[in-house]
């Protein structure tokens, strides 16, 4: 029988801990991001976060079309933008250059705006 390595399993009360704790370094300003996958796991989670508020912000002002879509793309990278560059001034080198900063966790956040700003608009105005 051969030994495996045992996967240690967080308990929910070292989940949230460990929530609490990246939540915390998320909104200080400038942290030293000492794990590259930490950092880019709030950017993931803030575009989720950003992407289900703005869909459901298109949907009850009536938002329609291409300017919609558009308008998503603009405003969800801008942000994006500002939080790495002028909130947590990080190193974009480190993460492998702006556009794999950018585009982490984008596709999966256009996918939940789509989903909220059509079930809105079509519970509000259809």
């Amino acid at each position: 029988m051969a030994n495996h390595p045992t996967k240690k399993v967080k308990t929910d009360g070292e989940s949230a801990q460990t929530m609490q704790s990246l939540l915390a370094k998320a909104i200080q300003p400038e942290y030293q991001w000492s794990d590259k996958d930490e950092f880019l796991d709030v950017v993931y989670w803030m575009r989720q976060i950003m992407g289900l508020v703005l869909g459901l912000v298109w949907g009850f002002i009536p938002m329609r079309g291409f300017i919609g879509l558009a308008l998503f793309f603009v405003v969800n990278v801008a942000i994006v933008y500002l939080y790495y560059s002028s909130f947590q001034k990080v190193d974009e080198e480190e993460y492998g250059g702006a556009s794999e900063i950018l585009k982490e966790g984008l596709m999966t956040s256009f996918s939940s705006f789509l989903v909220a700003w059509i079930i809105l608009y079509s519970a509000l105005y259809s």
